[in-house]
């Protein structure tokens, strides 16, 4: 017998009748999505078109931009412009906040819209992030805004695309995590919701082992007690191994780097973006019944960001396990 899945599109619009909200967010997830597929169908016909390469540019942190990268950020750029429900971006690809619908905007969005790119020429998952924020308002009614960038629990959505594996997940605040899945028609189809397991057999740690003996002495000696006790997975993607965690629970961690032997690499405040990479996942992981706190053990979503593309540490999984790395940190 045919079995017939739940559209993303059917799921979303239930939501919204569902808690009584307004069809524009149903607006900028069309323009999101849209997005998402064209990324990937340029990932996925990036060799042939010779898009893989560098672009001959650096971004606002110093690293080499490639050309997916820029294709990226161009595409999502012009969906979100386009529809017209975006007061202000921020973007990992662009050094300076970017203005769209001043007047008839009602939300700020913070993405990342290539995550890993440099695993784009290996054909390795790579992600698109973003985390969703309403502006001002008094009521139903647009009120004075102070433009101020907000902190992760102010965020009303967060969600990344895995791509090219044709997933997204997408969490609602106070409504759970939930993923989506691509089907033959490249419909994302099959809401289903996300709680991190329990059973402590599935737990992986997921980290840049690479960089242990960088990072705090505290630090090195939890990893050097535990480790053992979980499966390790790192595939250099903050969306992909967070994909895995989402699934199997555990711990992804990105410590503070502070005993490099070349001190300009030594990254005290981490090397994470809290904006579009700690608080998307951050949130996404509260939904579904997780947590995540930074290097003092103060949680992600609690952060009040100073600057748009303020770095930070990153501890973010499994309930039991951000707890008992919290005591070790506030140590």
């Amino acid at each position: 017998m045919v079995q017939f899945e739940q559209t993303f599109e059917n799921f979303i619009m239930r939501h919204q009748e569902n808690y009584n909200r307004s069809y524009h967010f149903l607006i900028l997830m069309d323009a999101i999505i849209t997005a998402a597929t064209r990324i990937e169908l340029y990932y996925r016909t990036g060799a042939l078109k010779d898009n893989l390469g560098a672009s001959g540019s650096t971004n606002v942190h110093g690293e080499k931009v490639l050309q997916m990268d820029e294709i990226a950020h161009n595409i999502v750029v012009h969906y979100l412009n386009s529809s017209e429900r975006i007061i202000q971006a921020v973007s990992e690809e662009s050094e300076e906040i970017i203005t769209m619908n001043m007047d008839g905007g009602r939300y700020f969005i913070y993405f990342d819209p290539l995550d890993g790119s440099s695993n784009v020429a290996h054909g390795l998952p790579v992600g698109f992030m973003f985390g969703i924020a309403k502006r001002n308002f008094e009521g139903n009614i647009q009120g004075p805004e102070d433009f101020h960038l907000r902190a992760g629990n102010e965020f009303i959505a967060s969600g990344m695309f895995v791509i090219p594996t044709g997933m997204f997940t997408l969490a609602l605040r106070d409504a759970g995590c939930w993923r989506f899945h691509a089907d033959e028609t490249n419909t994302y189809v099959k809401p289903t919701r996300i709680i991190l397991p329990k059973d402590t057999e599935k737990w992986e740690l997921s980290f840049n082992s690479a960089n242990t003996y960088t990072f705090g002495e505290n630090v090195q000696e939890w990893i050097r007690e535990n480790e053992k006790k979980f499966t390790f997975r790192y595939l250099g993607a903050l969306a992909g191994d967070f994909h895995r965690l989402l699934s199997n629970g555990g711990m992804f961690m990105y410590p503070a780097i502070l005993n490099h032997p070349d001190s300009k690499k030594n990254r005290p405040q981490g090397k994470l973006r809290l904006m579009y990479e700690a608080n998307v996942v951050a949130m996404m992981c509260n939904e579904a019944g997780g947590a995540a706190v930074n290097e003092a053990g103060d949680s992600i979503l609690d952060i009040k960001p100073e600057t748009h593309h303020q770095r930070t540490t990153l501890y973010v999984g499994s309930k039991p396990m951000i707890e008992e790395i919290t005591k070790i940190l506030k140590k």
